[in-house]
């Protein structure tokens, strides 16, 4: 008869039967799971439909428009004598500009006054003692007149000096057209007053023709003057002191002071999409750390040809300090916004340029699915028919048949960041 077991033998055989009998549950369980596996297909990465805010942009580059480039160039020949402004000044309308040699002028334009003065005087001898009195009155009329210009033309002096106001240069400016009023009227009434005898008509011939000479005399003196025609930044300067010019040769070029402006060239196919009013985000490249808003003003009527774009302005109504006119600038205009939609990320979608379809997984299998687009924004397409939220699609990186079963390994939707 056998000895009986020891104790630690039959703890032994107790044992090693539990294990055979975890081992062999573990192994029944892992087959069922590769049969769960095997029935529902390999994992392959996709994505789900759901609902995400989304906004579509047209993305561009241009330039900085000056609102208005106005040339101005010499009317008259002659020698420089000063040049009052520099490239990126800013200048008023009527400030002095350059300024030409004018000895000459003033010289022809004060013999030209003294040809009137010798004419009135003709005339007043060819009259009566009444039409004497008015010609009296025509003269200091006239002496007026002249004095109220040489105030004038000293206002102007001191306000391009900056030592008087505006103000100040439109009184003087008043003050003239005043004199030169009364002087018309003074000039009626000598000649209701002459006999209108055959010299005193010559006289009188001769006092008009003295009158447009000096009238010759002072718009050629005017000419030496060049004055800014309009509030404006000077963009280009092309004359120096000394310098010889001629009659309608270029001097300085200016940037009217206005609305601040963008031109941008889209691509053509973009033209669907763009309205007037739509705003955009801009930044200009010297300085990519400071946007600013724009908004669609205008949309050209035609199309290039030869580049296939079309022009778009912006305006800008708040524009940075340091903007400056042909300054390059990338903008992006904002065609659509929805706060709900059904997105998919674009690379999901295939042949979104034709017709459009995604690999979507129904079943467990693979199969093709035809769908709508809506907005496209910069990573992710709207699904305007065609999927639900919720639904999975395959990524194109997937190496599976269409048919064939597969589950979806789920990736991350593209992070969502605004743009400029």
């Amino acid at each position: 008869m056998d000895a009986p077991a020891s104790p630690r033998r039959a703890i032994a055989r107790l044992l090693r039967s539990r294990a055979g009998r975890a081992a062999a549950g573990l192994a029944l369980a892992l087959a069922a799971v590769a049969a769960v596996r095997a029935a529902r297909g390999p994992a392959a990465p996709g994505w789900a439909v759901e609902r995400r805010p989304l906004v579509q942009r047209v993305v561009a580059s241009g330039r900085v428009m000056a609102p208005a480039r106005i040339q101005v160039g010499a009317v008259a020949t002659g020698k420089v004598a000063a040049v009052r402004v520099d490239e990126g000044d800013a200048v008023r309308a009527g400030d002095l500009l350059v300024q030409l040699d004018d000895a000459e002028a003033r010289a022809a334009l004060s013999q030209a006054r003294a040809q009137v003065l010798q004419a009135a005087a003709r005339l007043e001898q060819s009259r009566g003692p009444a039409a004497r009195g008015a010609s009296e009155a025509l003269r200091q009329a006239e002496l007026r007149v002249e004095l109220a210009e040489r105030a004038r033309e000293r206002a102007r002096s001191l306000s391009d000096a900056g030592s008087a106001s505006v103000a100040q240069l439109d009184d003087a400016e008043q003050a003239l057209a005043l004199a030169r009023s009364a002087r018309e009227s003074a000039l009626a009434q000598a000649a209701a007053a002459g006999g209108g005898g055959p010299d005193q008509r010559l006289a009188e011939a001769a006092l008009a023709a003295a009158r447009g000479a000096e009238e010759v005399a002072r718009a050629r003196l005017e000419d030496r003057q060049l004055r800014a025609p309009a509030a404006a930044t000077v963009i280009l300067r092309d004359v120096e002191p000394g310098d010889t010019v001629t009659a309608g040769a270029r001097l300085l070029v200016l940037a009217r002071t206005g609305e601040t402006r963008l031109s941008v060239e889209p691509d053509e196919k973009n033209l669907a999409l763009l309205r007037q009013g739509q705003p955009a985000r801009a930044v200009a490249d010297a300085f990519p750390d400071a946007p600013f808003d724009a908004a669609v003003s205008f949309l050209a009527p035609s199309v290039d040809p030869a580049r296939g774009t079309v022009e778009v302005r912006l305006a800008v109504p708040a524009p940075p300090p340091f903007l400056r006119p042909d300054m390059t600038v990338s903008v992006n205009v904002e065609v659509g916004r929805k706060a709900d939609a059904l997105v998919l990320p674009a690379d999901a979608v295939r042949d979104a340029g034709g017709s459009p379809w995604v690999l979507a997984v129904r079943g467990g299998r693979a199969e093709r699915r035809a769908v709508r687009l809506g907005l496209r924004g910069d990573a992710l397409v709207e699904i305007a028919g065609g999927l639900a939220a919720g639904d999975e699609v395959l990524a194109p990186s997937a190496a599976v048949a269409e048919g064939s079963r597969v589950r979806v390994r789920r990736l991350p939707g593209p992070e969502l960041g605004r743009a400029l």
